[in-house]
Order: C-alpha cells, then sequence, then structure tokens
C-alpha cells in the first residue's frame, strides 16, 4: 500500500530557508535544483518507507523516527500508520552541530 507524503509546516519552513539560503547566494536555478532533489529523494519513501535509518538523536522520542540522506540533508521523518502517512518533521543541514537536530519539540 502507498502511503502519502505530509510535510509539516516545520518542515516546509526548513524547505523554504533553503530555497531562500541558495537562492541568495548561488541562484535561482541552483536552489531549484536543491529543493527537487530533496523533495524527489522523499518520494521513494511512498513505496519503500522504511528504507531510512533509524534516527538515534530522537530516540527518546515517541515516534520511531528515521532518516534520508540528501547532499548535506536529513529528512527526518515518521510513518504514521493510522493516518496512513509518512510525515517529514524536519530537514535537517548535517553540518550543524548533531544535538541541534532536537530543536524542533512539535514532535
Amino acid at each position: 500500500m502507498e502511503l502519502k507524503i505530509y510535510w509539516t509546516d516545520f518542515s516546509r519552513n526548513e524547505l523554504r530557508a533553503i530555497f531562500n539560503y541558495y537562492n541568495e547566494i548561488v541562484g535561482l536555478k541552483t536552489a531549484r535544483k536543491m529543493v527537487l532533489g530533496i523533495t524527489n529523494e522523499v518520494l521513494k519513501l511512498k513505496d519503500q518507507p522504511e528504507i531510512g535509518q533509524r534516527e538515534e538523536l530522537l530516540i527518546d522520542r515517541e515516534q520511531e523516527f528515521r532518516y534520508l540522506l540528501c547532499k548535506n540533508y536529513k529528512v527526518i521523518y515518521w510513518v504514521n500508520s493510522l493516518e496512513k502517512r509518512i510525515e517529514i518533521t524536519d530537514v535537517f543541514d548535517t553540518r550543524q552541530s548533531p544535538v541541534k537536530i532536537q530543536r524542533n519539540r512539535g514532535y
């Protein structure tokens, strides 16, 4: 069964910030390419929701968080079986301190 992809407000804002950063620094074409690459990577989860590794820094949370790597970013997600969807909760820049991954208390 194919699951739906759901982007939380926080994750959408992070994706928008990534776009704005690349648009300002290197231009529109690169910004679009980066965001499109991330969103295309996420589409793999529809058919294979368990392909991401478990996120050990979020192991204390109620949900089982996993992540996909795309360039310098971790796309953090969990499988919401009740809603039959994959919830993308964060797009985390791996060049930051790993402890900052816990900054989003919404999950």
